[in-house]
């Protein structure tokens, strides 16, 4: 039922729109208007007690009334925004451009404005749907729905990492299971003499975390290996796609991948390998005949010790992947009491306060019941936390009785949808809406948070805040509640923040089966009886389950003209019909598509000037070269993604009319927009990749008074032009984000300069990024005039830094919220930095390169969070400064080290001999910390194989 609560949500704002005075209404259809609107929120709330209800126990008629209801709502909608588009297209400029289908479209709509017209067509429909509502409330079935309240809103969890890894840890990767593991895999002890191909697979139920403990086990020990791929595969696997996968991901070339056969790419692999230690996991393997095709690219001859590894819910194909007396299976066991009580009470109750007497009790049920399964934990702990506080014991009570007789592995499945049916239902109805929304995914997707929430924005399914609040933000907001509640995993980038999240399996399959009862959604794949109309479908997924099938053109879908979503992954492009077919659309997203010549959709997008009521077009990554001049007509358009399209040189002029563009991301292309075009797009907030080249674009900038994040390339170094654009920044106070680059080679300061006298960074600042030269003056101003301004900054890189002083280290390592720090110097005065134990206390990616002119050294307990740590040593300074040993404060410290040290070594002026012993004596420091963090050490200038160790390093600098 959340489906038409999402579909009413943003249909009765718009009723409330029609009656404003501006539309003129004939007093009739004012009164229509409104009893259609006070009927409908009569409906939505009593639709949000249905939709907290399992559709299970649900009377068959009130799924009939609450079905009628979608549909009503969705035709309503439907009227209401053609209507709006016409009236208000009333005064949009129509393009010049008067050739062909355009000078039809333009004739056809010119027609469509006429205000008497449109306002009897609404008056009609109005008519219409009203009779439709008395009849379906006359049919519908009055019983009442007694359900629990709806929970309120919560914040992110910062406990959410640590939880995860706490699972990780309790599924085998410490202890004895580990240890059963890793003996099994030859790793340890005597066995590693064994060089022969072993392979292990990982068999058990869904949800116990066999891939949590193959991804542990890949991360511990892919170092031991000369290359290394970790390959998801699921229930609707392509042979030749997993094949192409597990070659791209041990870094075989690609580009000739796509042409071959699956016999050619098997032996395209067996040719990669054959001289190298693998280390190879098929995650998730569902069919034999897969594994049989799989496992001939791995050839029983490869003795260097290398190790393939699968996981698999089904014991036959585990038995498959094992044939050998060299294979073992590996049996995934659930949780013990303990280690389930352990993880169940992390999530409820923080800092190891332990749990309260009166919940001991039900704890103990419902752990029972979860059976040891760390989804299921998981899961029900998230769905009995309120923000970061626990939820009433009588809900507890509730959750326990609704659990049925408990996982145990007979039932598995159908008890691990009930726990996750308890959490979906436990969702207030706008997070149910967002949620069923990830069912448009392939499987194993990692989705990227900030294109699904504007996907959200677009669809219409987040709602207003506060007055002014940024629906992005509160789009944000409905994500990390997801996140909070486990329903969906996590991503983290290098800095320890989500960046995108990954849907599990099992929670896929409740939300696909969800939004199939619901009608929410429609996934296609153009064979079969997938493309059998299925009601009116409003939301496409065009997925390439099989690459090299071609597909049907969905020519025969009858319910085209309703979809108001369409979502295309990669070569499914080949079944996408005309754009001129789809009426309603909102949403279209091509991103990664191939759009080049040869699609059917060139040239140029032909017919995207129909799709009049479009909110979202995402063309990342589509090789188009070139926009449409009737793109203007996308009077709606909030999101148009046009990043990494590098053949796209400039924007029709046109497009600078879509007043109510939020989003706007060229990155990566080189467009130069044209002077008076950019002050137009007062709504947008986030403005990414433009080129500045002429003063009176840097001044229209300071017209955009709601942009949040801004990242442009000067395209020369003018002061003229950098006067222009700090003035324009002073006028931007919500900036959060602002990365500036400069195309020209020039050596001046004066950007910083400027920024430094003329602009204070808001408050809200978290993202400063320059690759242009700098000064720290700039910096150390800000933060001693009031450190307050740079209070939230997290990342902070600046590329061509003149010099770094002993000050400029405790100033920025003062900075609280930072957690990333980079920074490159070109000419180097201090020769010692030393990096204190008091500072950069949240710093989890660090980099200082200050070339060879300078030592850097860490103090005992620096950097107590750093996760990644590059910095450079300059030999010669060292030497002569004292340091003959290169003691730079490595042995026993930086212990949160584990994802990567990189050590930029100067030795020019140095013989040979001494390079190689500061090298020796660095490794050796990095070589006993306890993480064993990826080591990597690079010598400038490069030290040929045959120099002797009295040669001269040549004093060079790369």
């Amino acid at each position: 039922m959340e489906v038409v609560t999402g579909a009413m949500g943003s249909l009765l704002p718009k009723l409330g729109q029609l009656l404003m005075d501006e539309y003129n209404l004939h007093k009739r259809v004012k009164k229509d208007v409104r009893f259609l609107s006070m009927e409908l929120e009569s409906m939505h709330a009593a639709l949000i007690k249905v939709g907290e209800v399992p559709r299970d126990q649900l009377d068959m008629q009130v799924k009939l009334w609450a079905e009628e209801v979608r549909e009503l709502s969705y035709n309503m909608e439907d009227v209401v925004d053609k209507f709006l588009v016409r009236v208000d297209g009333d005064g949009i400029q129509q393009t010049h451009d008067n050739s062909g289908r355009f000078k039809e479209l333009k004739n056809k709509m010119i027609g469509l404005f006429k205000k008497g017209k449109n306002h009897h067509r609404i008056a009609d429909a109005v008519k219409e749907i009203k009779e439709q509502l008395q009849e379906v409330a006359a049919r519908r079935d009055r019983n009442k729905v007694v359900v629990p309240n709806p929970t309120e809103p919560i914040t992110i969890d910062p406990c959410l990492r640590a939880l995860y890894a706490e699972a990780t840890e309790l599924v085998g990767i410490y202890g004895k299971r580990d240890q059963e593991l890793m003996r099994l895999l030859s790793m340890e002890g005597d066995d590693a003499s064994n060089k022969r191909l072993k392979k292990v697979s990982i068999v058990g139920f869904g949800g116990l975390g066999k891939t949590t403990l193959a991804r542990a086990i890949y991360d511990k020990i892919k170092g031991d290996f000369d290359c290394r791929a970790f390959v998801p595969v699921g229930q609707n696997p392509d042979m030749k796609k997993v094949l192409r996968d597990i070659l791209i991901d041990l870094g075989n070339p690609h580009s000739d991948l796509a042409m071959l056969d699956a016999n050619q790419l098997i032996k395209k692999l067996q040719e990669f390998l054959e001289n190298k230690r693998y280390l190879v996991i098929i995650d998730d393997i569902w069919d034999e005949k897969l594994w049989g095709g799989i496992n001939f690219a791995f050839s029983n001859r490869n003795n260097l010790g290398s190790r393939l590894i699968t996981t698999t819910r089904i014991v036959s194909v585990s038995n498959s992947c094992c044939s050998s007396a060299d294979d073992s299976i590996y049996k995934m066991e659930p949780l013990s009491t303990d280690d389930s009580r352990r993880l169940f009470y992390k999530r409820i109750f923080p800092n190891d306060s332990g749990c309260p007497n009166e919940f001991e009790q039900v704890s103990k049920d419902i752990l029972k019941k979860c059976g040891g399964v760390p989804l299921a934990i998981i899961t029900i702990a998230s769905a009995l936390t309120s923000g970061q506080k626990m939820k009433p014991k009588h809900e507890w009570d509730i959750l326990l009785q609704s659990l049925g007789s408990g996982l145990t592995e007979d039932n598995s499945l159908e008890e691990m949808r009930r726990i996750l049916s308890f959490s979906y239902y436990n969702l207030p109805s706008h997070l149910k809406t967002c949620l069923l929304y990830l069912c448009i995914y392939p499987e194993d997707s990692m989705i990227a948070r900030d294109r699904l929430i504007w996907k959200w924005v677009a669809e219409g399914f987040v709602h207003h805040g506060k007055q002014g609040t940024s629906l992005f933000l509160v789009g944000l907001n409905y994500f990390n509640q997801l996140i909070n509640r486990s329903m969906i995993q996590p991503i983290y980038d290098d800095l320890g923040q989500v960046h995108a999240c990954r849907v599990h399996d099992m929670v896929l399959d409740l939300i696909c089966n969800l939004s199939h009862e619901a009608k929410f959604a429609k996934l296609l794949d153009g064979t079969g009886d997938s493309m059998s109309s299925q009601g009116n479908v409003r939301r496409l997924s065009l997925q390439d389950r099989n690459k090299d099938h071609q597909g049907t053109p969905l020519r025969n879908f009858t319910g085209i003209s309703l979809v108001r979503s369409i979502t295309i992954f990669t070569s499914a492009i080949n079944i996408m019909p005309a754009l001129s077919r789809f009426e309603v659309l909102r949403v279209l997203d091509l991103s990664g598509c191939n759009l080049g010549k040869s699609s059917s959709l060139q040239p140029n997008l032909k017919g995207v000037g129909h799709l009049i009521h479009l909110r979202y077009l995402g063309l990342s990554g589509t090789r188009i070269s070139k926009l449409p001049a009737e793109i203007g007509t996308l009077q709606f358009l909030e999101v148009l993604d046009l990043g990494y399209n590098h053949e796209l040189d400039e924007l029709p002029s046109t497009l600078f009319k879509l007043r109510r563009l939020i989003y706007l991301n060229v990155c990566l292309s080189k467009v130069v927009p044209t002077p008076g075009v950019l002050q137009n797009l007062t709504s947008i907030e986030v403005l990414r990749g433009f080129w500045v080249s002429l003063n009176i674009i840097a001044q229209e900038l300071g017209n955009l008074a709601k942009l949040r994040e801004l990242h442009i390339c000067f395209k020369d170094g003018s002061l003229d032009l950098y006067e222009g654009f700090v003035k324009s920044l002073c006028n931007l106070h919500h900036i959060e984000s602002l990365i500036v680059s400069c195309n020209s080679r020039e050596t001046s300061f004066e950007l910083m300069d400027l920024l430094g006298e003329r602009w204070v960074p808001p408050v809200h600042l978290r993202e400063f990024v320059s690759y242009k030269p700098s000064q720290l003056s700039a910096l150390r101003g800000w933060i001693k005039r009031d450190p307050s301004h740079l209070s939230n900054l997290s990342e902070l890189i600046l590329t061509s830094v003149k010099e770094v002083q002993q000050e400029d280290v405790e100033i920025i390592g003062g900075l609280l919220s930072l957690r990333c720090l980079a920074i490159k110097t070109t000419h180097q005065t201090q020769r010692l930095l030393v990096i204190c134990a008091n500072g950069f206390s949240c710093v989890v990616y660090f980099e200082l390169d200050c070339g060879s002119a300078a030592q850097i050294i860490f103090e005992s307990g620096a950097l107590p969070r750093a996760e990644v740590v590059r910095f450079s040593l300059g030999m010669r300074v060292a030497k002569e400064d004292g340091n003959r040993g290169f003691d730079l404060g490595l042995q026993g410290n930086l212990l949160s080290l584990r994802r990567d040290v990189c050590v930029y070594m100067y030795c020019g002026g140095a013989r040979v001999g001494e390079a190689k012993e500061a090298e020796a004596a660095v490794r050796h420091a990095l070589d006993a910390h306890p993480n064993h963090p990826p080591i990597e050490i690079y010598m400038f200038p490069d030290i040929a194989k045959d120099a002797h160790d009295d040669d001269l390093c040549e004093d060079e600098e790369n």
